[in-house]
């Protein structure tokens, strides 16, 4: 018997990378963090409504295969139910988006349930929840206690009687993920969790060696982009400075008329 292949899943907040990552994963994700990768914040608490629609937008107008996911920012569906729909639709609506992602289980599970019964997809963030944190330092791996790793399956079977189509299990130990993964019938999608997840999701800037500052523990860097980035710039200074850019080649027109060149 054939064996289900892992969801391949990144974020993505811009064109580009949208196009590239689209060619090889199964859902792109227009995550919250884009207020920490782009815009320098210290947590996802800064994302809102406007930035979420802005990236997901562009994200959505990008991809071709794979399925777009927004997340729903900190302040717009933790009020009350109604808000929440408004704030889906208009995130639905607005991007074009496949659905949306918010973070909690249990105390969350009403309103993914009255999401769903809107019509709204909405895939659950169980575990680490960035936006219950305030400072850097306080993302911490959860479920190590058993209070915690009790209150974590309750979450799990939570989110999905209340209709969520999956759940991302963060910073949780490889044991319990799996175990939560074992006993869930929707796709868990694993980010420091377990490879038994039936998916993985990292943040696309982390994985190409494009962030700034210590990366987590689960982060594995599949290129160093910082490097090759930073150099490009250099050798474009240097070459700005000694009048080797723009070439000929890259000038319209004639140039040996150009005062400059007449100098030199």
């Amino acid at each position: 018997m054939s064996q289900t292949l892992p969801i391949v899943c990144v974020t993505a907040y811009t064109t580009p990378i949208a196009s590239l990552a689209d060619k090889h994963c199964d859902l792109l994700l227009v995550g919250d963090s884009v207020s920490m990768v782009l815009y320098g914040e210290e947590t996802t608490q800064k994302a809102d409504m406007e930035m979420m629609l802005r990236h997901g937008k562009a994200v959505s107008k990008t991809a071709q295969n794979a399925l777009v996911i927004v997340d729903m920012p900190y302040g717009s569906y933790e009020g009350d139910k109604l808000t929440a729909l408004k704030n889906a639709q208009k995130l639905m609506d607005k991007t074009g988006c496949d659905g949306i992602k918010l973070e909690g289980g249990e105390a969350q599970a009403d309103t993914i349930r009255f999401l769903v019964d809107n019509d709204i997809p909405v895939m659950a963030h169980i575990g680490l929840l960035p936006q219950s944190v305030s400072k850097t330092q306080d993302y911490k791996v959860q479920g190590r206690e058993e209070i915690s790793a009790i209150q974590l399956r309750k979450d799990a079977y939570a989110v999905q009687n209340a209709g969520a189509f999956s759940v991302v299990i963060e910073a949780v130990p490889e044991p319990l993920a799996a175990e939560i993964t074992g006993f869930l019938d929707i796709p868990t999608i694993g980010i420091g969790a377990s490879t038994v997840c039936k998916g993985q999701i990292l943040v696309s800037e982390d994985l190409l060696g494009l962030s700034l500052g210590r990366s987590p523990k689960f982060v594995k860097k599949y290129a160093d982009l910082n490097v090759n980035i930073e150099r490009a710039f250099a050798d474009y200074a240097h070459e700005v400075k000694n009048r080797q850019f723009p070439s000929d080649k890259n000038l319209y027109g004639t140039t040996n008329t150009h005062p400059l060149r007449k100098a030199s």
